[in-house]
């Protein structure tokens, strides 16, 4: 078992929330969780193999603030020897046609994404278009806390589950 680091963007504390869910389901496995704007050197994702990489949607179409900062830090980093696994809030009936799009602009501006794993399927969402849909699958784990809260639980746990074989 390989530590995990979980790095979000949170605007209102439901990103935050959601990376704690993960880590209390990955159980024993060793999990630390830091938010993103505290992120002063690359070298912080360098210390582990296996990272998670949450955001929230914000506005229409665009990144979460404290990733916006943060981004240029991924340039440093050599994915090669990593897995990444991406979550992302959205809001499926107030932006159908922006849905999770933070998610989609966080995988776009990532130069290797032959490390993303953890790809989440579309079904029993509704939305018109998402960045972050790819080939018929979200790039990670979609959360929609204001419109199925009553999913997330069971959500984080079958991802978690697939992530525990992702990071081996």
């Amino acid at each position: 078992m390989k530590p995990i680091g979980i790095f979000y963007g949170s605007t209102y504390g439901m990103t935050e929330k959601i990376a704690h869910k993960i880590k209390n389901a990955f159980g024993e496995w060793p999990v630390d969780i830091h938010n993103v704007q505290d992120v002063e050197e690359a070298s912080e994702f360098d210390k582990y193999e296996n990272l998670i990489f949450g955001t929230s949607a914000w506005g229409i179409g665009e990144m979460q603030d404290d990733w916006e900062r943060a981004i240029v830090k991924l340039e440093d980093i050599d994915f090669s020897k990593k897995k990444l696994a991406l979550f992302g809030l959205g809001d499926q009936k107030e932006y159908p046609e922006s849905f999770v799009d933070g998610l989609g602009i966080l995988y776009c501006r990532l130069e290797d994404k032959n490390c993303v794993v953890g790809y989440w399927p579309t079904d029993d969402y509704t939305y018109y278009f998402s960045l972050a849909d790819k080939d018929g699958k979200f790039v990670g784990l979609v959360i929609d806390e204001h419109n199925q809260p009553e999913k997330t639980d069971e959500r984080v746990e079958k991802w978690v589950k697939q992530l525990k074989k992702d990071f081996v």
